[in-house]
């Protein structure tokens, strides 16, 4: 099976600080990581391919996340940040996509989670700035919060013509006694078959230092039933994984918690459905 990683990141401090790793707990990854980095543990892993990942609200990054893209082959696709509310944002995607590695813009994504709102995707400039993101054959990545889903699932009703993929599962609260009310949330988002879901970002939201497989069930199979494996896709979330385990062991435990599907269903969950939604 040739895997696509849909889900990591890099970034490098001496350009950019990345504000959010801070604190004793995040420490492990307060250092610069390129795709150098990534590519000899993503070639032992069978990873063929990466989706690059957005980590600030900042427009110089996309340019130069771009960049990374056209200069190794490795890197399939970016999802990269624009300014959602801004009244040009057509012509700055529009501008995004002629730049160098411009051709592997696949995607936008915004920190929603920081956002106090918890509507703040259904507001009128933001809806209208997705309405611009799908007019450019792009899909937008939602990094949200579990009381943020509700939001969302009416953005992705208002905007049908748009893929909406939810990373990280929208969060859900692993250390908590079940799935509960994120159950219930995350399948109103499934409902709407303009959605996909990254099955990424597990190990960190558990306990990072006592995670199970066993314990990620629970919520993996919510998603894999929610959404089905056509519009599931495996992300490894590195080098933010690196707090709870390294590149290996977070494949080895999405194999693990798939185990029980059918070739074609892992092939989706690992290959296709990233493929077909970003359109690699």
């Amino acid at each position: 099976m040739n895997i696509v990683d849909a889900h990591h990141h890099v970034w490098d401090l001496s350009v950019r600080d990345q504000e959010w790793i801070s604190g004793r707990a995040m420490a492990p990854i307060r250092r610069s990581f390129g795709i150098e980095d990534l590519a000899p543990l993503a070639r032992a892993a069978g990873v063929r391919a990466t989706v690059l990942v957005q980590t600030v609200c900042a427009a110089e990054e996309t340019p130069e996340l771009l960049a990374l893209a056209a200069a190794d082959n490795l890197v399939a696709g970016v999802v990269g940040w624009t300014d959602l509310t801004a009244p040009d944002i057509a012509d700055t995607l529009a501008a995004l996509i002629e730049l160098p590695g411009g051709d592997r813009l696949v995607g936008v994504r915004h920190q929603v989670q920081s956002e106090p709102d918890p509507c703040w995707l259904l507001s009128p400039d933001v809806l209208r700035g997705l309405a611009a993101v799908a007019e450019a054959g792009l899909a937008y990545d939602l990094v949200v919060l579990p009381h943020q889903l509700p939001a969302a699932a009416g953005a992705a009703a208002r905007l049908p013509g748009l893929t909406f993929v939810l990373d990280h599962l929208g969060k859900p609260p692993l250390t908590s006694a079940g799935p509960g009310p994120w159950s219930r949330a995350v399948r109103a988002l499934a409902a709407h078959p303009n959605t996909v879901c990254n099955l990424s970002g597990l190990v960190t939201e558990a306990d990072r230092s006592s995670w199970t497989v066993a314990g990620l069930r629970p919520w993996a199979d919510t998603v894999l039933e929610a959404f089905g494996p056509d519009r599931l896709m495996f992300g490894s979330d590195w080098p933010v994984c690196n707090l709870a385990a390294d590149y290996a062991e977070v494949l080895d435990a999405a194999r693990a918690l798939t185990g029980h599907l059918g070739d074609q269903e892992r092939r989706a969950v690992f290959e296709g459905t990233a493929t077909r939604v970003y359109r690699l």
